[in-house]
């Protein structure tokens, strides 16, 4: 089989997700090949069922939220630019690159800390409240604690988090928090393979 980036030449607007996504032609050419077998309808875009087929999705206890992240509001499908933005956000931080793109990168630190803080907030009113903490905390302990315990770590953790003390975190909140936490170990997705 010939080089990557010439066979990468039939993806749809490779040449310009390369660039905004930080994604390799290999990786591009890997991620439409994926696509295409996702796509088992040959619509050119995938249904919310197309993405619950990937396994880490489909067992990922807030899969619903990651898949419903492809999506706009009453959209049904994702063509493969939109699907490739989206998946950038789970790609390891790459400190070596120096391209001198001017926009983030969607897979900065920034960037993924956003896209993660969307999973939570909703309502998209920029806080994350209490009752979308714990819907998020029953995703994702279920019937491994009670109810009382999930109401005490939502509490422990708005407490903790917010400092403006509105009874809700928002996104500056949401950073600060997550500091020390390495987000590109918690962030990732294996789509590639």
């Amino acid at each position: 089989m010939g080089s990557s980036s010439s066979s990468v030449n039939h993806v749809p607007n490779a040449q310009e997700l390369m660039q905004e996504t930080g994604f390799s032609a290999s990786q591009i050419l890997r991620l439409y090949e994926r696509f295409e077998f996702l796509d088992r309808d040959r619509t050119g875009g995938l249904s919310f069922q197309d993405l619950e087929a990937l396994p880490h999705l489909s067992i990922n206890p807030i899969g619903d939220r990651i898949i419903g992240a492809f999506f706009s509001q009453g959209q049904e499908t994702v063509d493969f630019a939109s699907f490739v933005r989206v998946l950038a956000h789970f790609r390891p931080v790459d400190s070596n690159r120096r391209d001198g793109a001017p926009q983030e990168q969607a897979n900065s630190r920034t960037r993924k800390l956003k896209f993660a803080f969307q999973l939570y907030d909703q309502d998209k009113d920029g806080k994350i409240s209490r009752a979308e903490l714990l819907q998020v905390l029953r995703s994702m302990l279920g019937i491994q604690v009670t109810e009382e315990q999930l109401q005490s770590i939502a509490e422990r953790a708005i407490q903790e988090a917010d400092l403006d003390r509105d009874d809700a975190i928002s996104f500056d909140e949401f950073k600060k928090s997550l500091e020390k936490v390495d987000i590109d170990h918690k962030m990732s997705i294996r789509i590639l393979r």
